[in-house]
């Protein structure tokens, strides 16, 4: 079975998170997203909502899962038995730091690949501080969320 897995905070999960998810199900057996418990930031919504907000955006795809993660990537990758890390690249900025990242996780653990994927041209430049933002500030982010990560920055934001 081949299998990838999707890691992020996904707080929350964005319109360009499901398309890199919904590319990787056409590729992959097994795609399990990743949610991370320890972002290293306060979060907006707390791991228990970020965890049903990505499954209410992805549950039209039957070959994904949505799972919490603590500690190293690399670790989970290996209990969940997936040989391969899916990135998502927006833009030329996003590149460094990804690369960086994917040479540690290769050092840590060789047998584990790193994939990188676009999303399509309209997500390019969304992301989920952005998002949040615009809503925080009472903007429309509708075009950017699914309907119930819509309804949840709401309740939180008014």
């Amino acid at each position: 079975m081949r299998s990838v897995v999707y890691p992020g905070s996904f707080d929350p999960i964005t319109n360009g998170h499901t398309d890199l998810v919904t590319r990787a199900a056409k590729l992959f057996d097994r795609v399990v997203v990743a949610v991370a418990q320890d972002t290293g930031k306060a979060p907006t919504f707390a791991i228990e909502q970020r965890l049903a907000l990505a499954r209410a955006a992805v549950e039209h795809l039957a070959n994904v899962e949505v799972m919490a993660f603590s500690g190293l990537l690399v670790d989970f990758a290996r209990e969940q038995g997936v040989p391969v890390i899916m990135r998502g690249l927006r833009a030329v900025s996003d590149f460094e730091y990804e690369f960086q990242l994917a040479g540690m996780n290769r050092r840590m653990a060789p047998d584990i690949e790193t994939l990188f994927l676009t999303p399509a041209e309209h997500y390019s430049y969304i992301s989920s501080s952005l998002v949040r933002e615009i809503a925080r500030l009472r903007g429309d982010v509708s075009a950017f969320v699914a309907p119930p990560v819509l309804a949840a920055l709401r309740e939180r934001f008014g």
